[in-house]
């Protein structure tokens, strides 16, 4: 009776540890996809980059600024950024700042400063700095580079730029983005649906720097080829002798 009994507990230990490492990597599984799913929401660059409301201006080559130290006046300066995006200060050389706003330039300069100053005070003023703005480009009446004076979106950045013309392709207009260390991140917009639907609550916002470029459409290429009434089919035959 006791080797049955024996037997009966042995043989339910062993279908709990059959049903547990059936079920465990399962769970573990499920918590890993949610892991995952809440870390691509919170870490997708694409979405709060080019929605940020308020950016910051980020220096660039040929920007001058005022360095201010209030305990140690010896050091203050007027600094301009070089073509190759580092500022030369006084006592401690040459550091890269391209790229940076002014608090990150307020934390980079007290990094430095703290190899010769204990807890240094440093006050960043910018002097002479390219002023925001955006380019537009392609099928828009009036392309050009203009001056990013507000808070602007796409569809505010074409209509400030003339409007669409006859030959613009409204369903993929391109919003390109400059990133650190050269070259550009590209989001096409759907301008057509935006406005159809009355709602522009997913229309890109600018930062200093971008390019908007709207297309041309697919017809207004054509076109030229197409005979009419008028022309003929002949006039659009001309073969080319060999």
């Amino acid at each position: 009776m006791k080797r049955k009994l024996i037997a009966l507990v042995g043989l339910l230990v062993a279908v709990a540890l059959s049903a547990d490492g059936q079920t465990a990597p399962e769970s573990l599984a499920a918590g890993a996809a949610s892991s995952s799913v809440s870390s691509a929401s919170a870490d997708n660059p694409a979405g709060p980059e080019l929605h940020e409301r308020y950016p910051r201006y980020q220096l660039r080559k040929g920007d001058t600024f005022d360095l201010d130290m209030a305990f140690s006046p010896e050091f203050n300066q007027t600094v301009a950024v070089q073509p190759d995006g580092f500022v030369t200060l006084k006592g401690v050389g040459s550091v890269h700042v391209e790229g940076q706003t002014v608090p990150e330039l307020t934390r980079t300069l007290k990094t430095a400063y703290a190899t010769i100053l204990h807890d240094p005070v440093i006050t960043i003023a910018l002097k002479d700095f390219e002023k925001p703005y955006f380019i537009a480009a392609g099928q828009v009446a009036r392309p050009g580079k203009y001056e990013l004076r507000s808070d602007l979106t796409i569809t505010e950045a074409v209509a400030i730029a003339g409007g669409f013309n006859e030959k613009s392709k409204h369903s993929q207009v391109v919003l390109y983005r400059p990133v650190p260390g050269g070259g550009f991140d590209a989001k096409v917009l759907n301008v057509k649906k935006l406005l159809a639907s009355r709602n522009l609550s997913e229309d890109l916002r600018l930062q200093p720097g971008d390019l908007v470029y709207v297309p041309q459409n697919t017809f207004s290429k054509i076109r030229p080829y197409i005979p009419t009434p008028s022309t003929g089919v002949g006039a659009y035959y001309n073969p080319v002798p060999y």
